[in-house]
């Protein structure tokens, strides 16, 4: 069993609890108010579920996973998750997030900036670009036809457990590179949504390998 923690309590990180307790893993998920608040959600996801403070989710977690607006990367723990291997869902949307000059630009992707607020984390960008009702809708056992996500890293062991770990709840993977390379599956790529879209209310036909990779290599900046 692998505890999962997650960083992050909105409709990605529920998700994703939801995914890995049904793989059988134990989930520990912080929010930026209090353990108290998610009181509700420990009680719909059961006793392999519990509420913590994101340090305490950083700690506990053998894969700790970051979905937070990118104004929160200051709040992390990052002392906690120097050595972890950390999956970075998070995508920037200047609405919300406000305008960064370096990711308006060329110089830096998101994960790259994430990764300077966490400078000792295994960082992996996974899961930032499929809705959350997709992540749930198209998980699949390993017998069946599964969907493709894709993955991003500098660090070849911690793409191997980000694999693994993925493949537990019901994904396989496709490798699209280092983390300079992780804007190719940014918001408003072609690899970003519109692979699942067309299947939001059909259950029963997964997104193919071939069709990521296409994705990928359409991507311009």
């Amino acid at each position: 069993m692998t505890t999962v923690g997650i960083i992050g309590s909105g409709q990605i990180g529920t998700a994703l609890a939801r995914l890995a307790i049904n793989a059988g893993h134990r989930v520990v998920l912080s929010n930026s108010r209090s353990p108290d608040t998610l009181t509700g959600l420990i009680a719909e996801l059961g006793p392999q579920a519990s509420a913590v403070t994101s340090e305490e989710a950083a700690t506990a977690g053998d894969v700790v996973v970051v979905t937070v607006p990118l104004r929160a990367f200051v709040h992390l723990p990052a002392a906690a998750l120097v050595g972890k291997t950390v999956i970075d869902t998070c995508n920037y949307g200047p609405g919300r997030d406000g305008q960064i000059d370096e990711l308006d630009g060329t110089s830096l992707t998101s994960s790259e900036l994430l990764l300077r607020h966490i400078p000792g984390a295994l960082l992996v960008k996974a899961f930032n670009n499929i809705s959350s009702p997709h992540v749930a809708m198209l998980a699949r056992p390993a017998s069946a036809d599964r969907s493709y996500l894709p993955i991003a890293g500098d660090s070849k062991s911690a793409k191997a457990v980000v694999t693994a770990l993925i493949d537990s709840v019901g994904y396989n993977v496709v490798d699209a590179g280092s983390l300079a390379e992780s804007w190719r599956q940014s918001t408003g790529t072609p690899v970003w949504g519109a692979p699942y879209a067309a299947h939001s209310t059909e259950q029963d036909h997964p997104v193919g390998e071939d069709v990521i990779r296409a994705a990928l290599a359409a991507a311009t900046r």
